[in-house]
């Protein structure tokens, strides 16, 4: 693939494996304001968009309460995904060997106060060099602020840097940003991941060796 100076990853969904978690809680939240959603909407439809794009799409909402209702999903997230299980020992050991080599940021459509207690509960916070969060930018994914924030913190060329993603929207993201972009299957099937590089089935030490050396 190159040279590889940096290596960038999405959070939900790719680092931390909890699109189930998330879907149960758009569902009971949903339920409350008699919208539901059943798994096939959720990710045939939302997946990987903003948080705003997908409470404020999918209840037509906006303004106070908008900010009020991703709020409580935030918390409830935070809640239930303290304890730091959903990034897996193999991704973990992944990560830690990449951090040895290049600089590794998280580039996320979730806010800080989602990431920073997973990423710290997994142990696994001295591996990364920059979080760029949903607070750190005007434009959710697909736009490409994201990955743009994070080369500029990194003083990094896009064409060294290679993202990790798992839906449409965060791979078209990262290559708007003029990224490389593994895809990593299980949210979404392949045909909706074309856009990517490469399609890969996880994220592990050989992925990593083979990037990094």
């Amino acid at each position: 693939m190159g040279s590889v100076r940096a290596l960038m990853f999405d959070f939900n969904g790719t680092l931390s494996d909890d699109e189930p978690l998330l879907l149960a809680i758009y569902q009971r939240l949903f339920a409350r304001y008699g919208r539901p959603l059943s798994e096939e909407q959720y990710y045939g439809r939302l997946a990987g968009l903003s948080e705003e794009a997908i409470i404020g799409g999918w209840l037509g909402v906006d303004g106070p309460l908008l900010a009020s209702l991703v709020a409580e999903r935030v918390e409830q997230y935070a809640t239930e995904a303290a304890d730091g299980s959903t990034v897996t020992e193999p991704l973990r050991e992944a990560l830690r060997y990449a951090a040895g080599h290049v600089p590794v940021a998280i580039v996320s459509g979730a806010f800080r106060a989602e990431i920073e207690p997973v990423v710290g509960a997994a142990g696994i916070a001295a591996d990364i060099t920059t979080i760029v969060a949903a607070d750190d930018v005007e434009h959710g994914k697909p736009h490409p602020d994201g990955y743009q924030r994070a080369l500029e913190r990194l003083r990094i060329d896009a064409a060294d840097a290679v993202a990790f993603e798992d839906t449409e929207a965060g791979v078209a993201s990262a290559k708007a940003a003029g990224l490389r972009c593994l895809a990593v299957r299980g949210t979404l099937p392949d045909a909706r991941l074309g856009a990517a590089d490469e399609v890969v089935d996880r994220i592990d030490l050989a992925l990593v060796r083979r990037l990094v050396g």
